[in-house]
């Protein structure tokens, strides 16, 4: 369906317990590098009293800006696991921050990068994810006999139908999948013998969560 990522909707927070260590992990949406230093921040000050604050973002609908930190751990083995989890599940404008409080006893290398790594992975799951789509918003100007035609193609093709004005015509407005507006042009032209009116007004991204649709003004 055209462009598309998986990016956060909500944030979340869940704990793991490793060798009486805990590991809270708490995810947040971020769109700069500005809200997601915010965002750590937050947490550090939140956990002040905490052994480490380690964390890791990805940024763009490429994940163009990526960036972690082992906040006093060994190289290498909080940061970049925690990273590495976002990158392998795909997500983007994502923060997360782990916090931990040492419990006596050393984890070793490897024991570090499981429990970040898998911190970050029950974080996630306590969070809503979302998978953004690009879409065009149209409007279709139609007589009433051209109505139902227009919601039966809408209906039929996935398109969701954003906002119906009835005054001496109807302007139906929906929002189509970027890629299909020729397809879904084409049916209700035909559908209508031609005497339905298409304007693409805007695109935008969308997605779905839960049953609900929901539009996101603020990529461009």
């Amino acid at each position: 369906m055209g462009i598309c990522y998986k990016a956060l909707y909500q944030g979340g927070e869940a704990e793991i317990v490793e060798k009486k260590s805990r590991f809270i992990a708490t995810t947040c949406p971020v769109h700069s590098e500005e809200e997601a230093l915010s965002f750590v921040e937050s947490v550090r000050k939140k956990y002040w009293n905490s052994t480490h604050n380690c964390s890791a973002y990805v940024i763009g609908k490429n994940q163009e800006l990526q960036r972690c930190s082992d906040d006093g751990e060994p190289s290498g083995t909080a940061g970049r696991p925690m990273l590495e989890v976002l990158l392998g599940e795909g997500i983007h404008n994502t923060a997360v921050v782990v916090t931990r409080y040492f419990g006596g006893t050393l984890l070793g290398t490897g024991g570090l990068v499981r429990a970040y790594s898998s911190a970050v992975k029950a974080g996630l799951a306590e969070s809503v994810l979302v998978e953004k789509h690009l879409g065009i918003c149209v409007r279709v100007c139609t007589d009433y006999s051209g109505v139902g035609k227009i919601q039966y193609i809408a209906g039929q093709s996935d398109i969701l139908v954003l906002n119906s004005e009835y005054t001496d015509n109807v302007v139906i407005e929906l929002l189509v999948p970027e890629g299909e507006e020729e397809m879904v042009r084409k049916k209700i032209t035909e559908a209508t013998n031609g005497k339905a009116g298409w304007e693409q007004v805007r695109k935008t991204w969308f997605g779905q969560v839960g049953k609900e649709v929901v539009l996101f003004e603020e990529e461009s």
